[in-house]
C-alpha cells in the first residue's frame, strides 16, 4: 500500500487552511453586517409597534397616552436617547410622568446589536391624543449601528399619526453613531 493513500501531505493542508482563512474573512464582516441590519429592523418594528400601540390606547379611551425612553424602572428619564428602551403609559392626570395609578400599556426592552434610537432634540417623550395626533411638532427618530453613517435610517412620526421612513441629515446620523 501507497504511503500517499493514507492521508494529507503538509501542503495539502496548509493549501485547505489558507481557503478557510480567505473564506472567514470574507464571511465574517458579511455576517456582522447581516446581524447588525437584523438588529436595526427589528428595533424599527419596535418602534413602530409602541407607536400603533399608542395610537391606538389613545383612541380607545379618549385619553392622552405618552411614550417616553425608559429610566428602567418604568418612568420617562428626559432623554432624546431611546436605546435603553421604551414605555408608554395611559396618563390619568396629564402630568406627563407615569404615577403609580396610570397604567403601563407598552414597554420595550433595550435595544440589541449596538443599535441606537434618538429623537428630535428636545422630543423627550411624545403625547398622544385621542384623534390619532400627537402634541407638539413632528418627532424623528434616527437609527443607526456598526455599520455606519451611510446605512443610519429616520422613521418620522407626523402630528397627524402618520409614519414615514427616510434618511437622516449628514447631523443627525453623526450624533446618533457618535453614541456607539
Amino acid at each position: 500500500m501507497d504511503d500517499r493513500a493514507r492521508g494529507f501531505t503538509l501542503i495539502e493542508a496548509l493549501i485547505v487552511m489558507l481557503i478557510a482563512a480567505i473564506l472567514l474573512t470574507i464571511a465574517v464582516p458579511a455576517w456582522s453586517s447581516a446581524m447588525s441590519a437584523a438588529h436595526n429592523g427589528a428595533a424599527r418594528s419596535a418602534l413602530a409597534s409602541s407607536l400603533l400601540d399608542a395610537v391606538r390606547r389613545s383612541a380607545l379611551t379618549g385619553g392622552e397616552v405618552v411614550m417616553c425612553p425608559d429610566t428602567g424602572a418604568a418612568q420617562c428619564n428626559g432623554s432624546v436617547d431611546w436605546s435603553g428602551g421604551w414605555i408608554v403609559f395611559a396618563d390619568r392626570n396629564g402630568n406627563r410622568a407615569r404615577d403609580a395609578n396610570e397604567p403601563l400599556v407598552h414597554h420595550a426592552a433595550a435595544l440589541e446589536g449596538g443599535v441606537q434610537l434618538r429623537s428630535t432634540a428636545g422630543r423627550t417623550r411624545l403625547v398622544f391624543q385621542p384623534n390619532g395626533g400627537n402634541a407638539g411638532s413632528n418627532v424623528t427618530f434616527t437609527l443607526c449601528d456598526g455599520r455606519g453613517l451611510a446605512k443610519a435610517t429616520t422613521v418620522v412620526l407626523g402630528n397627524d399619526g402618520r409614519l414615514r421612513s427616510g434618511k437622516p441629515t449628514f447631523a443627525a446620523a453623526q450624533a446618533c453613531m457618535a453614541a456607539l
